[in-house]
């Protein structure tokens, strides 16, 4: 999503290329991972088993960035997000998550930058796809 600058320890609007794109690191889906799921979402729907929870990939894939050896997006706001369920994630599977930068445009404060983001598994099919909308901050001027 951005070019690096040595030492830079936060990435703003203005070091946010467009179409450069940022993968994470993957992570095997675990029968742990959907029990805890379940208890903090509070989900009492019985799934099939070895099925995954539809927001789990979603909810993995955004503590899967903080992975990426790139400094953290200064985001002021979450502002939205469009999402689509292609294929279902099951137990067993490993998720990876691909995004890049759509579109930005300039704010006084900061600007908008509009996310595409793929979840791919294992064999690299793309599971969950999407949109997200954030204001991100603008360096801070010395």
């Amino acid at each position: 999503m951005a070019a690096l600058v040595p030492d830079q320890r936060q990435v703003y609007f203005e070091d946010v290329e467009v179409g450069v794109p940022l993968e994470t690191p993957g992570m095997t889906l675990t029968e742990a991972h959907v029990a805890l799921f379940a208890g903090v979402a509070e989900t009492r729907r019985a799934l099939d088993p070895g099925a995954v929870p539809d927001l789990l990939p979603l909810c993995l894939s955004s503590g899967l960035g903080w992975r990426v050896p790139q400094p953290p997006l200064v985001v002021l706001a979450f502002m939205g997000f469009e999402w689509r369920f292609l294929q279902p994630a099951r137990i067993g599977d490993t998720i990876r998550s691909r995004s890049r930068t759509l579109t930005k445009r300039p704010m006084r404060e900061g600007g908008i930058i509009v996310e595409g983001r793929e979840i791919l598994n294992q064999r690299g099919e793309i599971v969950q796809s999407g949109r997200l909308t954030l204001l991100v901050a603008r360096r801070p001027r010395p």
